[in-house]
């Protein structure tokens, strides 16, 4: 599905020591408290409970390392393509509990989702800024598994007009994100998550608006 070298699969070494040379002013590792906060209190105040999280592309695992020292959870898997980011987590050692069933593999978001080994869901799904690196088709085909395998899906991805303010206000043009409409990646998704908060999808496979534990219903769309 993915041509080769096309980002979905992971990135070279140069891309992780050009691109994140700053690491404290990027999103998801200078802010990770507040990201952490955030799902900490959202979840918090409808009393649901975190007990095991996937993180679907971690990178250089910061945001997923808060999560798995706020939570604890009793399971917790990471998985990231890239060889670069994969041994620099690897090295850190990020899981901060022996109580923790922690695993972190080096594969591709596509190719985890295409194996057929039988995945119990995850209370919690991370996946930030990866779904510019898929094709439509690839999308396509890892939501529908992703809403079986993730109950919630704290979800971010950079449509076609922050790819650009990334270019003018950053100055950091990435060749490898495809430029995609809001529009478009709420058709997608909308097929197979709900949206209840700003960055959170509910699974559609798990959770409808009788069954959910988000009382605010009028934020359901």
């Amino acid at each position: 599905m993915t041509k080769k070298n096309s980002g979905a699969q992971g990135f070279h070494d140069e891309y992780w020591k050009v691109n994140y040379q700053n690491p404290e002013e990027m999103d998801g590792i200078g802010n990770v408290e507040m990201h952490v906060g955030y799902i900490k209190n959202l979840f918090g105040m409808e009393y649901i409970d975190i007990s095991s999280i996937v993180d679907l592309g971690f990178g250089l695992g910061h945001l997923f390392e808060g999560l798995l020292k706020e939570f604890i959870p009793y399971k917790a898997l990471g998985i990231e393509p890239s060889e670069f980011a994969f041994k620099e987590v690897e090295k850190r050692e990020i899981s901060p509990a022996d109580s923790t069933n922690f695993k972190l593999q080096q594969i591709d978001l596509v190719s985890w989702c295409q194996s057929k080994k039988k995945i119990k869901s995850f209370d919690l799904g991370i996946c930030t800024s990866v779904f510019q690196y898929l094709s439509d088709e690839e999308i396509e085909f890892c939501l529908p598994i992703l809403a079986q395998r993730c109950k919630y899906l704290y979800f971010t991805v950079p449509t076609d007009k922050e790819l650009i303010r990334q270019i003018e206000d950053l100055e950091f043009k990435d060749e490898y994100a495809i430029r995609r409409s809001r529009t478009k990646y709420q058709k997608m998704i909308k097929k197979h998550f709900t949206f209840i908060s700003s960055r959170v999808l509910e699974s559609k496979v798990h959770f409808n608006e009788e069954n959910t534990f988000f009382t605010d219903l009028l934020y359901r769309f």
